[in-house]
């Protein structure tokens, strides 16, 4: 989830919020499912004197999974709930390891805005950090 100008920390706020309210009008529904089977016909062998066998067929019975059916519609609410709040899903790119050593390193604080040259590169302990390529304008403070 994304919105311009947004602290980082009131990011996962809102997504944590929007999670639990989610899950709260959306609650896992697991259901035990049963794929179909499959069946192995059988086959005739037969030698070269014309002496043939048959071996019989069997079923092979379907992998069964457990599936939580409202998954879908929870990530439709949570979804809803972030836009309420002003951000929409959006993808950025992992910037190359090139570019991830040619800027001095940093932790993303307040979410700027994107561009087509934006990437973000993973830091270690889970923060990131977005890097306008080019320009290579930071987005956060150094460490």
């Amino acid at each position: 989830y994304y919105k311009t100008g947004a602290s980082v920390t009131k990011l996962q706020t809102d997504t944590t919020n929007c999670e639990v309210q989610a899950l709260r009008d959306a609650p896992v529904a697991n259901q035990v499912r049963q794929s179909a089977p499959y069946y192995f016909p059988g086959r005739t062998y037969c030698d070269g004197k014309g002496n043939c066998h048959y071996t019989g067929g069997y079923w092979v019975p379907g992998r069964v999974y457990t599936e939580d059916v409202n998954a879908q519609l929870r990530l439709r609410v949570q979804d809803q709930c972030m836009a309420k709040r002003g951000y929409q899903r959006t993808e950025i790119p992992i910037c190359s390891s090139s570019i991830a050593r040619s800027v001095p390193p940093a932790i993303t604080r307040t979410l700027p805005s994107l561009t087509p040259n934006s990437c973000v590169i993973r830091n270690e302990g889970g923060s990131w950090q977005i890097v306008t390529v080019g320009e290579i304008q930071l987005s956060g403070k150094p460490e």
